[in-house]
């Protein structure tokens, strides 16, 4: 009986499935990179029956509600600060809406009582054996685990140890994304002003809890290019290269970049993973199926980890037959999901001015905004999904 299941990845994903393996009488270890919890990030969203109602089994919906954004709504506007559209906060939105880092601390809390953390370590190799994985830490002694699941997101570190390197999984989309931190020094009270050139948008967002705090948004179109993650210096003349010589408020926050001690940067890209599992080692979240933006990952991966979880409960352990189940179950879901994340690059920066201005024209047509506002809806659930829900309390729950 597979029993002690590792997690690699403390973000989303990771503490989601710790939860249900847990509920469900597994003893569940998370190791994470990061020396603690990520706090703040960039608003998530929850849309549509399912993933609601995922949330309200985990019983961390109400908790969820206490941090919600309320939504963004998005201006986009010309050189001289003319409103050309406006979405209201549900369209980005959803359901529910908080801050990611909001959206770790409730799953890691809830999944705590029954889940060991450990942070500031990383896997280093994965070696299978007929009964088990040895694990080998870069910090900590190396341990022997019933699974390995990888949760770590779309550079997933264990899909490149136990499937082979990024590049055979993970595709460029042609466009990249940026946001960093500076002061709200156009007083915004809500939401994001936006600007648009061929391929590129600008935009500058209200800090949803600190209002002399904003954030910048920036995405352009670009052939993938080699660069180091880990080095934000050449990150931040990517940037600068790409938005030189635009109006509006672009100068500005291209001065503010220089200054930015933290820098998200990354392509806009998907991951597809022809099969979820090799032996006791599986994917779940963006490392098997993730999408950059627009590809509703965050709520895909809380639906899959109840859904893995489940499938390893209901076959008492046997990895072969849960790991079957559950990518069967999911995988025309998730397909649906990212088909989003293709569209987003171009959706958010047009390559043309004819492509912004029809843009602009179609979505300011309330009968389309509804349409895609349900369509987002039937995309983001699951048919009949399983109530996996342990009954009666696994003996965790009783103590």
């Amino acid at each position: 009986m597979i029993q002690n299941v590792l997690i690699s990845g403390a973000s989303i994903a990771g503490p989601a499935l710790a939860y249900w393996l847990g509920r469900h009488g597994f003893r569940p270890t998370v190791v994470e990179l990061a020396p603690a919890l990520r706090d703040g990030g960039q608003a998530v969203d929850f849309r549509g029956e399912t993933h609601l109602a995922v949330l309200e089994r985990m019983g961390v919906l109400n908790d969820l509600r206490r941090f919600q954004t309320g939504g963004s709504p998005m201006r986009f506007v010309g050189d001289d600060g003319r409103q050309l559209l406006y979405l209201p906060a549900e369209f980005a939105g959803g359901g529910i809406e908080v801050l990611r880092g909001d959206l770790a601390r409730v799953l890691h809390e809830h999944s705590l009582p029954r889940t060991e953390y450990i942070f500031g370590d990383s896997i280093t190799d994965l070696t299978e054996t007929s009964s088990g994985v040895q694990v080998d830490f870069r910090h900590g002694a190396s341990r022997t685990f019933d699974l390995v699941i990888g949760a770590d997101g779309l550079h997933s570190n264990v899909r490149r140890i136990a499937f082979g390197p990024e590049k055979d999984y993970v595709s460029h989309l042609g466009h990249y994304a940026a946001t960093w931190q500076l002061s709200n020094y156009l007083g915004l009270a809500k939401g994001s002003v936006c600007y648009n050139a061929p391929g590129r948008l600008a935009s500058f967002g209200a800090d949803h809890r600190n209002p002399e705090r904003a954030g910048a948004f920036f995405v352009f179109a670009a052939p993938q290019v080699p660069y180091d993650r880990h080095d934000l210096d050449q990150q931040k003349a990517l940037i600068t290269k790409a938005f030189t010589g635009l109006g509006w408020e672009v100068p500005r926050l291209l001065e503010s970049l220089q200054q930015a001690p933290d820098l998200y940067f990354d392509s806009i890209s998907r991951a597809d993973v022809d099969t979820w599992s090799t032996g006791r080692i599986g994917l779940v979240g963006d490392a098997a199926f993730g999408a950059t933006i627009g590809g509703m990952g965050t709520g895909a991966a809380v639906v899959a980890a109840y859904v893995l979880a489940g499938e390893l409960a209901r076959a008492k352990g046997d990895h072969r037959v849960a790991f079957t189940r559950y990518e069967s179950r999911l995988r025309r879901y998730v397909t649906g999901c990212q088909k989003g994340g293709d569209r987003t690059g171009k959706f958010l920066a047009p390559g043309t001015r004819t492509g912004i201005r029809v843009r602009n024209s179609l979505l300011s047509r309330p009968l389309l905004m509804n349409g895609m506002l349900k369509l987002g809806e039937k995309v983001s659930s699951v048919a009949a999904l399983p109530d996996y829900r342990p009954s009666p309390l696994a003996p965790t729950d009783a103590a």
